[in-house]
């Protein structure tokens, strides 16, 4: 299919921030030093009264945003993924999930595609750890339109909220309208034979391995399941019953992320046919992004790849 680039998804987020910010005065957003590249400093530059930048400490970052929100306001906290969710954790447990507040945690650069940043910068872990906490809803946009609509249903969710956004500009998934709610996934193509449930760059390259499928006679549904917490089990059990072969793609680590979700349950309820596109339990090596989703199977040919394994092909 056509790879049409749009806006990285966090671009999307920060355009999408000062939107909010306009029609709800309660917003504060907070960021640790790395504004710029989460994409807050558009939310500063338009209500710097409303802006707090704690500086290079994460877990106080995340202590502030619980004072903010037992107040009654309604703080966006972003940094790298990968400094946020690991330095923070502790906070987010205690303070944010126990105590059940209205925190909006914003996890940018996650996944691999943070590139020739590195190891250190690859948030691998951040969706495994986030939703292990109680009351966690967390969610991987897959293009600019889903992550505006979603940072849009944040806002008006109540309670604590982590969303990860990609430093790389991503391909256009969605039609600018299409509906977002939390807790809800997409159906973008239909099939008869496998269903691929992905979330983040990965919907992308699971459309263009459905394509090529279609082309050796394999019928492939397409699911973005841009919500792993709460997963949509309704949208989940419909698939695995139609098609009885379920290919989970995402970046990020096997362990924790969508894949063991979508696994958990289906064990439950109706145990079928899985396979599983992820990072194979190792950290990742400096590189451009592209290279990076290649050498680690994330792209397209892995899912044909793993989707004809699965059906004995």
């Amino acid at each position: 299919m056509e790879r049409k680039m749009g806006k990285a998804t966090r671009d999307a987020y920060g355009e999408t921030l000062v939107e909010i910010g306009k029609i709800n005065p309660n917003v504060i957003v907070l960021d640790a030093d790395l504004s710029k590249s989460t994409k807050s400093v558009l939310f500063s530059e338009k209500f710097p009264e409303r802006f707090i930048n704690v500086g290079i400490q994460e877990a106080n970052l995340v202590g502030v945003a619980v004072g903010l929100a037992s107040c009654g306001k309604i703080p966006f906290i972003s940094s790298f993924a990968s400094f946020l969710v690991s330095k923070g954790f502790d906070q987010f447990r205690m303070g944010v999930a126990f105590s059940e507040l209205n925190v909006k945690v914003i996890g940018s650069h996650g996944g691999i595609t943070v590139g020739e940043d590195g190891a250190s910068q690859m948030s691998i872990e951040d969706i495994a750890l986030m939703t292990s906490l109680p009351g966690f809803v967390v969610m991987v946009p897959s293009d600019e339109v889903s992550a505006r609509a979603l940072v849009l249903e944040t806002a008006k969710y109540v309670g604590p909220v982590y969303i990860r956004t990609g430093r790389p500009k991503a391909p256009l998934v969605h039609k600018a309208g299409t509906e977002f709610k939390i807790g809800k996934g997409v159906r973008i193509r239909e099939g008869k034979d496998l269903t691929i449930i992905a979330n983040g760059l990965e919907v992308f390259e699971a459309l263009e391995a459905a394509e090529r499928l279609a082309d050796e006679g394999i019928s492939a549904s397409v699911i973005d399941m841009h919500t792993v917490k709460p997963l949509d089990t309704e949208l989940v059990l419909e698939e695995a019953k139609r098609t009885g072969h379920i290919l989970v793609a995402e970046e990020h680590q096997i362990w924790g992320g969508l894949g063991s979700a979508v696994a958990t349950f289906l064990a439950k309820k109706h145990p079928c046919k899985m396979g599983f596109v992820a990072i194979q339990d190792t950290f990742a090596e400096s590189g451009k992004g592209d290279e990076l989703l290649e050498k680690y199977g994330l792209t397209y040919p892995h899912i044909i790849k793993a989707a004809k394994k699965l059906l004995g092909r």
